[in-house]
């Protein structure tokens, strides 16, 4: 079973194709890099097998699980960049706030 598998994953935002037909499959023990110049895609490829952002065709699969399927969550971990902790919560506080926020939209 691949651990993550893509199959036309297409995401646009308006008339910019950010991922245009990815199709991908990283089978378990494989190490695997996506690499490319800054807009190639990278972040919102993740986004969308995080669950973050949803296609806007073409399927995901996250450990045998079509994305979005938060039953998969808790196997994953994804701190973006831009990402600042807030200073004033505690650890625990930002991390149970990423993980509000990870969901706010799907719910």
């Amino acid at each position: 079973m691949a651990i993550i598998e893509t199959k036309k994953l297409t995401k646009k935002f308006g008339t910019l194709t950010a991922v245009e037909s990815l199709n991908l499959k990283i089978e378990k023990g494989e190490i695997f890099g996506l690499i490319g110049p800054n807009g190639s895609g990278k972040t919102t490829t993740i986004k969308m097998l995080c669950g973050l952002l949803l296609p806007t065709s073409g399927t995901a699969y996250v450990l045998g699980r079509k994305v979005p399927d938060k039953s998969i969550t808790q196997s994953l971990g994804y701190m973006p960049q831009e990402m600042a902790l807030y200073e004033g919560l505690t650890v625990h506080q930002n991390i149970e706030f990423i993980n509000l926020e990870k969901w706010r939209d799907s719910l």
